[in-house]
């Protein structure tokens, strides 16, 4: 009877309604080894406070005992059930330019893709890794000297990190890759945008540490699936600051190693939520609120 206080939905049957008639988004992330990402509560849990119903889904190669190569199919996939989009993490962010339609200024400037629209039959690649370190770099680290940097990997995560060094006033960036073809093309790239001399490659790494003011960690070495080092704990000092963008573990052994011997540090969560706040942006159109996500990455 309308009226009867008896016909109205209990609180569990309110919310559901609620949920119900949510707006949807479905997104996921590609990339190897990936299973401990904190990135789809992330995304989920700042989703269902701006009323959402917001999923988001790990596609890891390794688990699913696939490869880059099998990008084609997964982005088909992905448009067929509806998805508003991916991001794109190690061994794809540059493999999967060739498969997308369209590439936003920075993801064609870097060459490094990190999250994909899809929208209308089309892809579209973005690149927010590089916002995502800048914002993080100016909260921690912003009184540091950034005269000479080193950094470590030159592949998509590293192009996205080097220009945002660069953009945040670096005066020059060494890169050490185990490909030394790939680290110099991306100095040449680099040289191109911001001028002659501001990055180099295949310098001795001992040398270019011992006049470095910081080192930036870009390859996948202190991942869970990847334990290790990228240079060895001895160039370090404690005059040098040390940023590390792997974030699972967040305290990886190049942080434990840098604090020990008294540098300043910066982890790879600050990053890892700004690039998010930026993905969150382009999915659904609304602006995120980056200071609930950092307390949520907190809390994680």
């Amino acid at each position: 009877m309308a009226g009867d206080p008896s016909s109205r939905l209990s609180p569990q049957a309110d919310e559901a309604v609620r949920i119900s008639t949510s707006p949807s988004v479905l997104v996921g992330l590609v990339g190897n080894g990936i299973r401990a990402s904190r990135t789809p509560r992330l995304h989920e849990r700042e989703g269902a406070e701006q009323g959402l119903r917001y999923i988001y889904k790990l596609i890891d190669l390794e688990a699913l005992g696939l490869d880059a190569g099998a990008l084609p199919e997964i982005l088909t996939a992905a448009q067929r059930f509806g998805f508003a989009g991916l991001n794109i993490t190690h061994p794809c962010k540059q493999a999967v330019i060739p498969l997308l339609d369209e590439l936003s200024p920075d993801a064609a400037a870097l060459g490094a893709v990190n999250t994909v629209v899809l929208k209308d039959g089309r892809r579209v690649g973005h690149n927010t890794d590089w916002w995502g370190f800048v914002e993080s770099f100016r909260r921690e680290l912003s009184d540091v000297r950034t005269g000479r940097v080193v950094q470590f990997g030159a592949g998509g995560a590293g192009a996205a990190v080097a220009h945002a060094l660069l953009t945040l006033g670096a005066g020059e960036i060494t890169l050490v890759d185990t490909d030394e073809i790939r680290a110099q093309n991306l100095a040449a790239a680099l040289c191109e945008r911001f001028g002659r001399r501001c990055a180099r490659a295949g310098a001795a790494v001992a040398d270019a540490m011992a006049a470095a003011d910081g080192m930036v960690n870009t390859t996948p070495l202190g991942m869970a699936k990847y334990p290790g080092m990228a240079v060895p704990a001895d160039l370090l000092r404690p005059d040098l600051w040390v940023a590390d963008i792997v974030y699972f573990p967040l305290e990886t052994e190049l942080l434990r190693q840098a604090r020990a011997r008294g540098c300043r540090t910066l982890s790879g969560g600050g990053m890892a939520v700004f690039q998010a706040v930026g993905a969150f942006r382009l999915f659904t159109g609304l602006e995120a609120d980056a200071e609930r996500m950092l307390r949520h990455f907190g809390e994680m």
